[in-house]
């Protein structure tokens, strides 16, 4: 918001009447005809000022446009590095909210005024396409992701998930800590890995389930439980765990990553924003965090 200050100048002008004869009525007018004439001074002088200042702002830059972008929790640190670097090429105004797609899916389908959304998972793409709430021919598959097996960075735990696992064994009388099996898109592909594993009937009474793959990240990182599921570059970016396996890509569906422009809010500002999260600029800090740039 811009603020103006205007300051009024007020000039006195003093001339020498003391020899001078007292001056008529008509010329030195008191009460009523003095209070008219006090009135007809200020709004004239109000005006005056009302005209600067709307001439002061028509002359001012119009507002940047701000840009709201809803991504998946698991692209917090890439695009909000892709965010600083935006900015700072083009001084535009660019916001993100960062929670499960699900959560954001829902948030927009009930009028949130996102313009973008970079989900972690088709479904729910696909569920805003359905109700006619992406603009059309803006999808893109942007990025691909590994789903992977995490614990705290001083256990010991080692396991191969290319056999069938026993996780009850691993777990002992601990938890495995993943993202909602039922609609967060790294808890469905990670309930995905574990069926075709075999282990899904034997650990889902173990579950703790995580409102997105950074809360299930954290449980991990505290030493909270000693397993967790969560992506690649979420693990790949913690000091506070390690990985202990990728679940091979054969286990689930591939795991893509969908950007589109909603529908109803495609600005200009929102497309020149799209284009930059599709241009090779943004393709080099996506692999920087470990995703794969399609």
């Amino acid at each position: 918001m811009h603020y103006i200050h205007s300051y009024m100048t007020v000039r006195t002008v003093t001339s020498d009447r003391r020899c001078r004869e007292p001056e008529s009525p008509a010329l030195n007018p008191s009460g009523p005809a003095l209070a008219a004439m006090i009135a007809r001074r200020v709004r004239g002088l109000l005006a005056a000022c009302l005209f600067a200042y709307v001439a002061l702002l028509a002359a001012l830059p119009a507002r940047a446009e701000q840009v709201l972008i809803f991504a998946a929790a698991s692209t917090t640190d890439a695009v909000s590095d892709i965010i600083d670097s935006y900015r700072v090429a083009t001084g535009a105004d660019v916001v993100a909210s960062f929670a499960a797609s699900s959560a954001l899916a829902r948030q927009i389908e009930n009028g949130a005024p996102a313009h973008l959304f970079l989900s972690a998972s088709p479904i729910w793409t696909d569920y805003l396409a359905e109700r006619s709430l992406l603009a059309p021919g803006s999808r893109r598959d942007r990025l691909g992701n590994r789903l992977a097996l995490v614990a705290p960075l001083d256990s010991a735990v080692a396991v191969s998930l290319t056999a069938p696992v026993s996780f009850n064994a691993l777990l002992g009388d601990g938890y495995l800590a993943m993202a909602d099996p039922d609609h967060v898109p790294a808890g469905l592909y990670g309930k995905e890995a574990l069926e075709a594993l075999g282990a899904w009937r034997e650990v889902s009474r173990l579950v703790v389930r995580g409102n997105n793959v950074r809360a299930t990240l954290a449980l991990v990182e505290r030493g909270e439980v000693p397993l967790g599921i969560v992506y690649q570059t979420d693990a790949t970016a913690s000091e506070r765990s390690r990985i202990v396996a990728l679940f091979p890509e054969s286990t689930h569906t591939p795991i893509q990553y969908p950007l589109a422009l909603v529908a109803g809010q495609s600005t200009d500002g929102a497309q020149a924003f799209y284009d930059y999260l599709l241009s090779p600029e943004a393709a080099v800090i996506f692999e920087q965090h470990g995703f794969t740039v399609r």
